[in-house]
């Protein structure tokens, strides 16, 4: 009985509400070195140099390039696949975008 109250409940509640919180997700694993702001404006972003998340040259990589480069990393950045789950990483995608100057 246990297990097929558990099975409605799984199956009842959405899948992407166990995506996370994109903010909350950023600011645990992408915070430190892109800036609460997404500036890259923190001691490793500069010494890195991260471009801002909110310049045109980010804002106008595509999705897909963005998944990939969070997935699979670039240069120093770590490659979050196996860490971050697939709507998490599509989550975050989504929340770079609004850091687009308006």
């Amino acid at each position: 009985m246990k297990r097929i109250v558990l099975i409605i409940a799984l199956l009842a509640f959405p899948l992407t509400a166990l995506a996370g919180d994109a903010a909350t997700l950023f600011k645990s694993k992408c915070a430190m070195c892109h800036g609460a702001t997404g500036t890259g404006d923190t001691p490793m972003g500069k010494k890195l140099g991260i471009k801002s998340l909110a310049s045109a040259e980010v804002q106008k990589t595509s999705d897909a390039d963005l998944t990939k480069v969070i997935s699979s990393g670039k240069g120093k950045m770590p490659a979050f696949t196996g860490k971050v789950a697939d709507a998490d990483i599509k989550a975050l995608v989504a929340f770079i975008r609004g850091f687009a100057k308006k």
